[in-house]
C-alpha cells in the first residue's frame, strides 16, 4: 500500500487525486456513515477544506484513492471542549479519516487493521517531516483499539462525545521515529520516505 500527500495542488495528477478523495469522502461519510455533510456533484467538501490543509491519501493499484485524512493546524471546537487543548502550540489535527471498506478484501478485520496502520504511519511520517511532535484526532473505539494493539503511545483526552453521528474519543498521539517504527507495516511505502531522505 502506498501513501502520498497532496497540498497546494499542482498538475493534473494531484487534481485527480484530490477529486477522487472528495468523492471517497462523500461515499463514506454521507453514504455509509450517514453523516449530515454537504455534498455537491458527488463530492464532500467542508469549510476546513478551504484553509489549505494537507491530505494523506492511501492508494491502491492504478493510484485509486482508498483512504484519506485531512491535516490542519487548527483544532476543531468539539475537540477543544473534549480535550482542553487551547494551550497547545504547533499541534496538527487529523480529521475526515476514512477508508474504503466496501471491497471484499477490506471487509476482513486483518485488512482493516493493515489499512488503518498504513494511514496512521503516513500521518506520523508527514508530521515528523513538518516539525510536529504530536497530533490529535477524534476516533471511534474500534480504531483506538487497533492503534493500542500496535503498542503506540496515545493519550485519551476527556470523555466520549458525539461528533456528527459517531460516538468519538479525542486522542493525542506521539509523532516520532519510534512511533513510526511501531506502526509501519511491511507493505507500507510513501512519497516522502523519511529514512531514504536521511540516507541521501
Amino acid at each position: 500500500m502506498r501513501v502520498v500527500t497532496i497540498k497546494n495542488l499542482k498538475g493534473e495528477a494531484e487534481n485527480r487525486l484530490n477529486h477522487d478523495m472528495h468523492r471517497l469522502r462523500a461515499r463514506i461519510s454521507r453514504g455509509r456513515l450517514a453523516w449530515k455533510v454537504r455534498c455537491t456533484s458527488g463530492l464532500e467538501r467542508g469549510n476546513f477544506d478551504k484553509l489549505g490543509p494537507a491530505y494523506v491519501l492511501r492508494l491502491r493499484r492504478c493510484d485509486a484513492v482508498v483512504g484519506s485524512a485531512r491535516l490542519l493546524e487548527k483544532v476543531f471546537p468539539q475537540l477543544l471542549e473534549m480535550a482542553h487543548l487551547s494551550t497547545y502550540h504547533r499541534i496538527i489535527e487529523s480529521s475526515r479519516f476514512c477508508g474504503d471498506v466496501n471491497t471484499a478484501v477490506e471487509r476482513e478485520q486483518a485488512s482493516l487493521r493493515l489499512a488503518t496502520l498504513v494511514m496512521f504511519a503516513g500521518i506520523v511520517e508527514w508530521s515528523i517531516l513538518n516539525g510536529y511532535r504530536e497530533f490529535v484526532t477524534a476516533t471511534d473505539g474500534r480504531l483506538e483499539r487497533i492503534l493500542c494493539r500496535a503498542d503506540w503511545l496515545l493519550s485519551r483526552l476527556g470523555a466520549t462525545a458525539q461528533i456528527n453521528e459517531t460516538r468519538s474519543v479525542a486522542d493525542l498521539f506521539l509523532a516520532d521515529r519510534q512511533s513510526l517504527d511501531r506502526l509501519r507495516p511491511g507493505a507500507y511505502s510513501s512519497d516522502f520516505p523519511i529514512y531514504q531522505t536521511e540516507a541521501a
